[in-house]
């Protein structure tokens, strides 16, 4: 392979300009979004002083979010998935303004914040299932991993920038500047979306219950797409250290809140580079087997981290494991996209999104019970053998996702159980 095939892909903005609106719009949107997630929670804590309201109001967006992923699901199966993204855009950007408003007064509402995380949860719940769904009908099939991994640089790259721009934003101007920002993104956002085409599903409308209730059956009887899902279960959910990294800084690292954040730093960074490094992805032959190849390091390097006991060391292995996770999030993408019908692309879309929405924050959980009986050391190393053992059951069991390849025939008219 040579070096320039490692580079990530810029096709898709070149060849479809339905894409590159789309993608100009969602960078805007990831940057400017990365300060409201910073500046709502200094926002709860400078009005309450409790990191108990901070984490209260965050349930309250993530629960509402998952509640809107599922319906929009449904909605971007049904309607014009261009409309639901147009127009969820701009209630957000309406809620967001609102939000600054609030903050700017002399006497903040804590009613209103809650308010607006539950409205702007549901809200940009009902519009994320149509924007990933509408990725398939504006790039070519091959061209769905570096789509993917475009999006993903963007992503990696707001998490590694934004919460410093908030920070200062916050300091000087106040977090009431930093909602304003965020509405002014999805503002532009809705203006560089307003003249792609139109893009409604084949779908026959159905009661909303039973529409989903298909959806789920698809999953449930292709192995590919149930495969890359539950893949990531066994990643997300027992190989997630993220809640423990405060605990390691003190008592394994012997630093401080500067080693948390070096901690959380470093697999953003890796995988920001290896978004980066991504061209590869689309030209695999074998999409099945590397998707089960970058889980495994991610699970591998996850126990590196956890047997580390240096700071160097474990930084490394985080920034390996960052590489692991960013490959394997452009691999599931792209092979779910590939594998669903359009008809179904909005409900699918919907499910891998919730998923990635509850997948961590179950995790995290689960792993500060973890730690509470084994050790901050022991719950990770632990984690992740759990997760490499999963992974190993995962790609014996489901052979089709083995075999499973971005180069070849796209969603199967029957689907796969075997």
């Amino acid at each position: 392979m040579r070096l320039g095939e490692l580079v990530i892909d810029t096709t898709p903005l070149r060849t479809s300009p339905g894409y590159r609106r789309v993608f100009a719009a969602q960078t805007l949107t990831v940057l400017t979004t990365a300060l409201t997630n910073v500046g709502i929670n200094l926002h709860v804590y400078q009005l309450t002083g409790s990191s108990v309201q901070v984490g209260l109001v965050s349930l309250v967006f993530g629960f509402a979010l998952l509640v809107g992923l599922l319906s929009g699901g449904v909605l971007a199966d049904r309607l014009d998935r261009r409309r639901l993204i147009l127009g969820t855009r701009s209630v957000v950007a309406v809620i967001l303004a609102g939000l600054a408003i609030n903050a700017a007064m002399p006497h903040p509402a804590l009613a209103v914040v809650y308010l607006a995380a539950v409205l702007a949860g549901s809200i940009n719940g009902l519009g994320g299932s149509a924007l990933m769904a509408v990725v398939p009908s504006l790039v070519e099939a091959k061209q769905l991993a570096a789509a993917g991994a475009l999006f993903t640089v963007t992503s990696q790259f707001g998490a590694m920038i934004g919460p410093t721009v908030a920070g200062f934003i916050a300091a000087g101007p106040g977090v009431a500047t930093c909602f304003a920002i965020d509405a002014g993104g999805y503002i532009l956002g809705v203006v560089l979306m307003w003249s792609i085409p139109p893009l409604r599903s084949e779908h026959k409308p159905q009661h909303p219950l039973r529409s989903l209730a298909e959806g789920f059956r698809f999953v449930r009887h292709n192995q590919v797409v149930a495969g890359l899902l539950l893949i990531d279960v066994w990643a997300m959910v027992f190989a997630m250290p993220y809640a423990l990294f405060p605990q390691l800084a003190e008592q394994v690292f012997h630093g401080g809140p500067s080693t948390v954040g070096l901690l959380y730093t470093a697999p953003a960074v890796g995988a920001f580079f290896g978004a980066l490094a991504s061209g590869w992805i689309g030209r695999a032959r074998h999409s099945g087997r590397a998707l089960i190849a970058s889980v495994l390091v991610w699970g591998l390097a996850i126990i590196g981290f956890g047997l580390s006991g240096q700071l160097w060391l474990g930084l490394m292995c985080l920034a390996i494991a960052g590489i692991g996770d960013t490959t394997s999030e452009i691999l599931r993408r792209a092979l779910l996209q590939h594998y669903t019908p359009d008809e179904l692309q909005g409900r699918v879309s919907s499910l891998w999104l919730a998923q990635a929405t509850t997948g961590p924050a179950v995790g995290n959980a689960e792993a500060g019970l973890a730690a509470r009986l084994f050790g901050s050391a022991g719950a990770i190393v632990g984690g992740g053998l759990i997760c490499v053992f999963g992974v190993c059951l995962v790609a014996v069991t489901m052979p089709r996702l083995r075999r499973a390849s971005l180069q070849g025939e796209q969603w199967p008219s029957q689907p796969s159980t075997a």
